[in-house]
């Protein structure tokens, strides 16, 4: 499990660290746009990397065992992901409270 954690957050740092060089080599550059390359990217290699085996009754593999159900488990990940970042409120949000 130590392993994992470590493939995690090497990959995750590296991607924010890929995402900060971008946007400080052209300062022209739009966040936004370099944001979504990066997510593209992700979501394209995390597709890649879950392709059912082809075993019919494979228990590991039946949560993505279809293009619906990949989806429905990345939405579940990204959902998952956003709302534990400490990005996910700010400040500015239209539904922030002010005192």
């Amino acid at each position: 499990m130590e392993e994992s954690a470590d493939s995690f957050d090497s990959a995750f740092t590296k991607a924010v660290d890929l995402g900060n060089k971008l946007a400080g080599t052209d300062k022209e550059a739009d966040l936004w746009d370099i944001a979504d390359g990066l997510l593209a990217g992700a979501v394209q290699y995390w597709l890649y990397s879950r392709q059912p085996c082809g075993e019919a009754r494979c228990e590991d593999c039946m949560p993505i065992s279809t293009a619906d159900a990949r989806l429905a488990e990345l939405q579940r990940l990204v959902r998952q992901l956003a709302t534990e970042s400490e990005y996910f409120h700010a400040p500015t949000d239209a539904n922030a409270g002010r005192a």
